[in-house]
């Protein structure tokens, strides 16, 4: 039987002209910004460090030689920078590291960008504000009250530095479709407040805004979108959910959700004494992107459903195994 040519095979498999390098891309929120770039046109290439393969490109991103040669090679139009080392705890316990990943890799890569014309969204945090006088605007300054904002407010500064036509993107608290609970602070409370025959302690000082990472996912395309089209869309912006809940709210709203008992966690209205210092309500005013008709939220209630769904310890079937 004769050869099919190799033409014929390839007609309706359109590679998308436009190309965006996702970093993190194993992470939570990598993940959302790879799906959301990969199924809405554009050629989404993904790279991550210790879980990267098979699905994305291993890259350290401490290597400048490995940053340099993927960045040339596959000459994105936009870059989406969510690797990090984003707990608090971490950051405080090995500095150098954190430093090395949040600020320096960040500089470096926002070099390699501007040499081949690519727009860099810098993913920041809302920790970069002590939360003593929210909500806070882009043009607010800055007092970071941990380690883990300080190196994230260092990273923008360095971004902007070497690239004065990237984007800073600040977002508070992330939760969303998680492949472990660990993956997401908010997510993390689940076994708690399954876990009803166990009173648990949960804070009810430090005021958040839980945000969906899809719907952060969907600002980075939406503002890369516009940039295409617009040189002025750089600079630093805001993007947050407009849910305030305390974790020990959220706790509760989780149980809701999912018609579980919340008379078992307790609310902690105490200043935490632990670990790095949280700034007490870090809200972000988000008016900047919604005046230019940038913008998703996903109702709490329904993102969480949806994330935490696949972890619900089903009590029928807690009935069968155990009794």
């Amino acid at each position: 039987m004769p050869e099919m040519p190799v033409e014929m095979e390839q007609e309706d498999v359109d590679i998308p002209s436009r190309r965006a390098l996702i970093t993190g891309a194993t992470g939570l929120l990598g993940r959302a910004v790879f799906k959301e770039f990969n199924e809405n046109n554009w050629n989404a290439v993904g790279c991550g460090y210790r879980r990267a393969q098979p699905r994305f490109e291993q890259i350290n991103l401490l290597d400048s030689v490995a940053v340099h040669d993927i960045i040339h090679d596959f000459q994105p139009h936009v870059i989406v920078h969510c690797a990090a080392e984003r707990r608090p705890d971490v950051v405080e316990n090995q500095p150098e590291a954190a430093s090395q990943l949040n600020v320096a890799a960040s500089g470096n890569l926002a070099k390699e960008a501007a040499g081949v014309g690519a727009f860099l969204i810098y993913i920041s945090t809302d920790y970069v504000f002590d939360g003593t006088s929210p909500p806070y605007k882009e043009t607010d300054v800055p007092n970071p009250l941990n380690l883990y904002g300080k190196t994230k407010l260092e990273g923008e500064k360095a971004v902007l530095e070497n690239n004065e036509g990237a984007a800073v993107l600040r977002i508070p608290i992330l939760y969303g479709e998680v492949e472990r609970l660990e993956e997401s602070a908010v997510t993390v409370m689940f076994d708690k407040v399954q876990f009803s025959n166990k009173s648990a302690n949960m804070d009810h000082w430090q005021q958040r805004f839980p945000t969906n990472v899809k719907d952060v996912a969907s600002v980075c395309r939406q503002l890369a979108e516009k940039r295409m089209l617009d040189p002025s869309i750089r600079g630093t912006f805001h993007w947050s959910g407009n849910e305030q809940m305390t974790k020990y709210e959220m706790a509760c709203a989780i149980a809701d959700a999912f018609n579980l008992p919340s008379s078992h966690l307790r609310p902690i209205t105490d200043c935490p004494v632990v670990g790095a210092l949280r700034p007490r309500n870090a809200q972000l005013d988000c008016s900047k992107l919604e005046m230019l008709g940038i913008g998703q939220r996903t109702p709490f209630r329904a993102g969480i459903k949806e994330s935490l769904w696949p972890f619900l310890i089903d009590k029928r079937w807690r009935q069968t195994v155990f009794h």
